[in-house]
């Protein structure tokens, strides 16, 4: 090799921060498109129970063939008691009580209350477990976010009737839950697949019984071969579990407290994917709100800070 080739210097590659950018943004975009065909899938007579089937049946499926190869005895090394806990926070739970807040709310206040919650809970149980104490630009871009939601949710934010607190308590405790797993899945140091198909194994065992047991086919009977089709691929394979991985290797990249803002993103991502599948385009103050969300995520990511 001559001596040009070997003081040539190396081509960079993208840096670990980047990557967590694009790993978060991916999960952000596909929950978005989740919530815009569950949307759809609501306006045609679906009930939340069946997205849960969807999602955690689907996704069960999907990792069985990879954790029966990956000491499935052991569940992929996660074992039984950590998976079970990953599950219960954010298997059908998670989701019942998501989806079913919006029985006793309105829709705008799970759009703010539960992003907002699921980012700032993992915020303070990062600082508390991990030791991960925001810097200021996080704090700050945080603000920017929760006043972006706010812009986005509208005068609908204030409205609600006399069980509406109730809806958004489920909205809170949804959030939460997901800052634990956000918040676990780096305390144990567990990997973006091995954490996937456990907690999704478990969830199709749990939801499939209950499922069958109390609910009626005839909603997914009814439905039409290609939109039962893509709703098992967006609700199941993409929600389920390449979004999941996709954010716990964002985690893993930026740091769960970083990585845990980009579910505050996926209220904005919904507007966007929902203009070709609801037909539905954002007003004035949905399109501030969305910029508004935007500048925030580049202040409380930091991609020039090193995560701690």
């Amino acid at each position: 090799m001559s001596e040009a080739a070997l003081s040539r210097p190396a081509k960079p590659g993208l840096s670990d921060a980047f990557k967590g950018l694009l790993f978060g943004l991916g999960a952000a975009l596909i929950w978005g498109s989740s919530m815009a065909f569950a949307r759809a899938g609501m306006n045609q007579g679906l009930a939340a129970m069946d997205f849960a089937l969807f999602r955690y049946g689907s996704a069960g499926l999907v990792v069985l063939p990879w954790l029966l190869a990956h000491q499935p005895r052991q569940l992929a090394g996660v074992g039984w008691p950590r998976a079970a806990t990953l599950a219960l926070l954010v298997g059908p739970l998670f989701m019942l009580l998501g989806a079913g807040g919006y029985g006793f709310a309105p829709l705008v206040h799970g759009a703010v209350i539960q992003p907002a919650c699921a980012m700032m809970g993992t915020s303070l149980l990062a600082a508390w477990v991990l030791h991960d104490r925001p810097p200021r630009s996080r704090l700050i871009g945080m603000g920017i976010i929760v006043i972006g939601l706010a812009v986005i949710a509208g005068p609908g934010l204030v409205a609600g009737g006399s069980m509406a607190t109730l809806g958004d308590a489920m909205f809170v405790l949804a959030g939460l839950l997901w800052a634990g797993f956000t918040v676990l899945t780096s305390r144990w140091r567990i990997k973006a697949l091995p954490a996937t198909a456990a907690l999704s194994a478990l969830s199709a065992l749990a939801i499939v019984p209950v499922y069958l047991l109390t609910q009626d086919l005839g909603r997914i009977a009814a439905m039409h071969w290609l939109d039962l089709a893509t709703q098992v691929v967006v609700q199941g394979v993409l929600a389920g579990v390449v979004a999941v991985v996709c954010f716990t290797r964002a985690a893993e990249l930026l740091s769960p407290a970083r990585a845990g803002i980009f579910p505050a993103l996926v209220p904005a991502a919904t507007i966007l994917i929902g203009i070709p599948v609801t037909g539905e385009w954002p007003n004035g103050p949905q399109l501030t709100g969305l910029v508004l969300v935007s500048v925030g995520l580049l202040a409380a990511i930091g991609l020039r800070q090193r995560p701690r």
